[in-house]
């Protein structure tokens, strides 16, 4: 099993999460895909594996994006024979004690979301305001795409290798979060087996969020676009598993 962390400017988060990780899921493997961070997230990372052997780091040549960095993260993982894949923020917000039931789930599941909005899932911290967008945001995405999923932007994930492939993860377009609703909305119309677990999602005690007006736009604007491409006849395909799993946007091995 190997959880994929994308990272950029998680200095102060990430050997935290590093460890949880460790502690909660013993004899997992870890990849830690920097976007070449200024604040010396690779760095740290980097020193934190020269003395293990189940963490790895990926670091990028410039600054690509949440998607990019999944991408390449899941194609690192597919060129490697992991059978279950794990995402997740480096920020603390996704637990990690969570990750074993997550894991477990896809026994009978294709994809197990870690989920703020099924009954005994909750978000910690947030402001009233923060909260009421990221439900607008979500009810639009369930609603315009006709998601039968109660967290469809979550980005706490366990996949199947074969769910990774068939969805053509690695071959997915969008980059900022909207990279998350993509991959749902793929796994969900081509009937694949979603698992909603409850999680607490708890707010960052360290470091700045991402989220900005133009990641936010590109989600609106996009999930629009899928919806008006299925009502002109056009569906997402599934991807033999003998097509390629490494991305195009290559990364270095630190």
């Amino acid at each position: 099993m190997l959880v994929v962390i994308p990272t950029y400017d998680e200095a102060e988060n990430v050997l935290a999460v590093l460890e949880r990780i460790h502690r909660s899921a013993p004899g997992v493997h870890v990849l830690v895909v920097d976007d070449r961070s200024p604040d010396g997230t690779g760095d740290r990372v980097r020193e934190y594996a020269r003395h293990r052997t189940d963490t790895f780091l990926e670091t990028g040549r410039a600054k690509t994006g949440l998607g990019t960095a999944y991408r390449t993260g899941f194609g690192w993982a597919l060129a490697r024979d992991y059978d279950a894949i794990v995402q997740m923020d480096a920020d603390l917000s996704h637990p990690p004690e969570q990750i074993p039931a997550l894991v477990a789930a896809l026994v009978d599941h294709d994809v197990a979301v870690g989920s703020r909005y099924v009954e005994g899932g909750r978000v910690d911290d947030w402001k009233r305001s923060r909260r009421l967008v990221s439900r607008a945001g979500n009810r639009y995405v369930r609603i315009v795409l006709r998601l039968p999923v109660s967290d469809a932007t979550a980005g706490f994930k366990a996949w199947r290798r074969q769910a990774l492939i068939g969805i053509g993860a690695v071959e997915s377009t969008s980059n900022g979060y909207c990279f998350q609703i993509e991959n749902t909305w793929r796994a969900s119309r081509l009937g694949l087996r979603i698992a909603e677990l409850p999680i607490t999602f708890m707010d960052r005690d360290a470091g700045e969020s991402k989220m900005s007006g133009k990641i936010a736009l590109e989600a609106v604007t996009r999930v629009l676009a899928w919806r008006l491409g299925e009502l002109s006849g056009c569906r997402p395909a599934r991807v033999s598993p003998g097509s390629r799993t490494a991305s195009d946007e290559r990364m270095r091995v630190r």
